[in-house]
């Protein structure tokens, strides 16, 4: 009983990550373009702004944050499109396996090529942004946290709009007051270290989002693009 369980598991879950992550490197530079939209804005902050150091340490953490969740949103519109277009979503509602098992393994595929990138760089623009080196450690937890909350609750606004030709906007729209929390934790942890307070509870708090996105959002999803395909 144990072994069949795990096997619909590596069918369900394991399988579409699998095909996701070889999609996406195939599409090398499509998956590309948030990171470099993350690089490249994050970049033109200090020369818009002001390139004094003093300056750029008040609003780095918050700066960082809104690109990272920019970057993210980016993404997120193609989330199920490709398969909504060639069929492969329809099979994937019919299959055998409980349906947020997939949807977790397509979700789990976003983070590790959309939220990881821009995780693994941020100390990077961290140094740019004259980010105190006290608050790289806190900026790297609550963005491997935070935007791994990003791409769950973004996947249930990219199922309600699948269908739509121009559903980016409404997304944007669906998400955006759902990503507020997270930014608001996620900037407040970074701020917490460099203002040198415990920065442990505001994590704590995106590591409960998380829990409660993991738990909850494939079955939004799910339920989103069952809804969506009976129409």
């Amino acid at each position: 009983m144990a072994s069949q369980a795990a096997r619909k598991m590596d069918s369900g879950f394991a399988a579409w990550l699998r095909r996701d992550l070889l999609l996406a490197y195939r599409r090398s530079g499509e998956v590309a373009s948030p990171v470099i939209f993350f690089i490249m804005v994050s970049t033109l902050i200090p020369l818009g702004l002001t390139p004094e150091a003093a300056q750029l340490e008040k609003v780095a953490a918050g700066m960082i944050w809104v690109m990272a969740l920019l970057a993210t949103l980016l993404s997120m519109d193609g989330l199920f499109t490709s398969d909504y277009q060639d069929g492969s979503l329809e099979q994937m509602l019919i299959t055998p396996q409980l349906l947020p098992l997939p949807l977790l393994g397509k979700i789990a595929a976003h983070w590790l090529t959309t939220g990881l990138p821009l995780t693994l760089v941020s100390p990077l623009l961290g140094l740019m942004m004259s980010l105190p080196s006290v608050g790289y450690l806190p900026l790297v937890c609550s963005l491997a946290l935070g935007t791994a909350c990003l791409s769950l609750v973004g996947a249930v606004g990219a199922a309600l709009t699948v269908s739509l030709r121009k559903g980016g906007l409404l997304l944007s729209l669906l998400v955006m007051p759902l990503y507020m929390p997270v930014i608001i934790f996620g900037t407040a942890t970074v701020s917490y270290a460099v203002d040198g307070l415990n920065w442990l509870p505001p994590l704590a708090i995106l590591g409960a989002m998380f829990a409660a996105s993991v738990a909850l959002c494939p079955l939004a999803a799910a339920g989103a693009l069952r809804v969506t395909a009976s129409n």
